[in-house]
């Protein structure tokens, strides 16, 4: 496996189902958004959700341009705060996490928004630098497989599966129970 996560690649190795709702919690310009929007087609719906509107703004653009805003949409969200996402209680199939825990400290809060919006049987992705590859470490607040792996499993998750992504990442799938 490269370095490089391609996301067109790593979501094939998901359990997506037509009609679902996935989430993208801190979707940035929509580098995995994107591919799940492609991947659901018309049936299905991906929400993207970013701190930053300037990043939501480019991921629009690029979702009109490449055919996919119908079943794209975009919102600002502090996934740091409870009830950060303004998404409804047990409303979505999937949740997706990548590369955001490695850049905060209130790891657990994101993780129990995640819970809180996720159907019982609902998935968790979890994709995340290893954190011996991180560029700059001492700007980061990685954690680790095992880590991540206890936090998510104390708030009621269990871990599915371990999908190989990349040598740079790993990618953990959990099951709401």
């Amino acid at each position: 496996m490269s370095g490089l996560l391609n996301p067109s690649e790593i979501i094939k190795k998901l359990p997506i189902t037509p009609g679902m709702t996935i989430a993208d919690f801190g979707a940035g310009s929509g580098f995995f958004s994107l591919a799940l929007a492609k991947e659901l087609k018309s049936n299905g719906r991906v929400i993207a959700l970013d701190i930053l509107e300037k990043a939501l703004e480019a991921l629009r653009t690029r979702a009109r341009i490449e055919r996919v805003w119908p079943m794209l949409e975009t919102q600002l969200a502090d996934l740091e705060k409870s009830n950060g996402s303004k998404l409804k209680p047990e409303s979505i199939d999937m949740v997706l996490i990548s590369n955001i825990l490695f850049q905060t400290t209130n790891k657990s809060n994101i993780l129990k928004e995640a819970k809180r919006v996720l159907k019982t049987e609902g998935f968790l992705v979890i994709i995340d630098w290893n954190p011996l590859n991180l560029p700059n470490q001492e700007l980061h607040y990685s954690i680790n497989e095992e880590e991540i792996k206890k936090l998510v499993s104390d708030l009621g998750f269990s871990l599915k599966e371990t999908i190989s992504v990349s040598n740079t990442h790993y990618c953990l799938l959990f099951i709401k129970k």
